[in-house]
């Protein structure tokens, strides 16, 4: 199955269609007066398709479970034919048009079989995806007129001494790019107070955002976030804690992380762990969705119902 384990839980929605057609036209009557030898078709095809929503990973094998949160199913009787609406919802990090489209199949096979001793000429005509909401598509990303510009620096005692090294700013680095971001500069520096409040003051203005990695710990050299913190203007906490978050559900520590996000004029400053799965964790839990901020800072307008 496909890797999903670095997708936000959103909220997604699926509806689905078949249709299935009847050579005679009394079945419908029958339908409605409840009349058919098997029994109930349609609170028995309903039954079929709620069941075949929450299976449908036990009969397709690249789907996931997934914890459905909403199913209706509705039918449309026409003269000769009924046409079935799947709709079906989650809060969950992939999509459930499979849910959606299993069902409606699983729903018109279960007429099928119920109508076939009586209409020889019974077929299914459709079944198809009709609508689907929620993931990455349907979150716009602000995309301005040029390109991001980030300047990383690694603040580290050890690196910058060559006793270690880097990985976690190249693993950023790595990250920004597939995002579009250029790269500025890239420095390893002392996890001194003063150089990397310096790094703020110097750079600001050519960068979008600077990042640091490393100094977010408890010990007395862990220095990144007290030099930040007395720096930054506007704190952003929700930031913050999606960053804890999203490490918390891979490794217990990462509640004693103090990673630190804010806004020094108009320039997004991070400061992040020093581990490559610390600092590559917080890269994906934040992005590319927090580059939102740039649209709000440039003003422009949201569209209604946008957040």
């Amino acid at each position: 199955m496909v890797d999903i384990t670095n997708k936000y839980n959103t909220l997604r929605e699926a509806k689905a269609q078949s249709i299935i057609t009847f050579g005679n036209r009394k079945v419908i009557e029958l339908i409605k007066e409840n009349k058919i030898p098997k029994g109930d078709v349609l609170e028995m095809s309903k039954t079929a398709g709620l069941f075949a929503v929450k299976n449908t990973s036990n009969s397709i094998p690249d789907c996931h479970p997934i914890p459905i949160e909403s199913t209706s199913i509705s039918f449309e009787l026409k003269d000769s034919s009924i046409e079935v609406l799947v709709n079906v919802k989650t809060i969950y990090k992939t999509g459930v048009e499979v849910e959606a489209m299993h069902a409606a199949s699983i729903v018109a096979l279960t007429i099928y079989d119920m109508i076939k001793p009586i209409d020889k000429k019974i077929e299914i005509k459709t079944i198809k995806l009709i609508e689907k909401k929620g993931g990455k598509s349907s979150y716009n990303t602000y995309q301005p007129k040029k390109k991001f510009n980030a300047y990383i620096f690694v603040c580290s005692d050890s690196i910058s001494k060559g006793e270690k090294e880097d990985r976690a700013g190249k693993k950023i680095i790595e990250k920004l790019k597939s995002f579009n971001i250029n790269i500025s500069n890239y420095k390893i520096i002392p996890d001194e107070f003063e150089l990397i409040q310096d790094g703020v003051k110097k750079n600001y203005l050519v960068n979008d955002m600077i990042i640091f990695t490393g100094g977010t710990g408890l010990s007395d050299r862990d220095n990144t976030t007290s030099a930040l913190e007395s720096l930054i203007e506007t704190r952003i906490p929700g930031v913050e804690e999606v960053i804890r978050n999203y490490g918390q559900q891979r490794m217990p520590y990462a509640m004693l992380s103090r990673s630190i996000v804010g806004l020094y004029k108009k320039c997004l400053i991070i400061g992040i762990p020093g581990s490559t799965n610390g600092a590559t964790q917080s890269i994906e839990s934040i992005f590319p969705y927090i580059l939102h901020l740039f649209k709000v800072l440039d003003g422009t307008k949201h569209e209604k119902g946008e957040r």
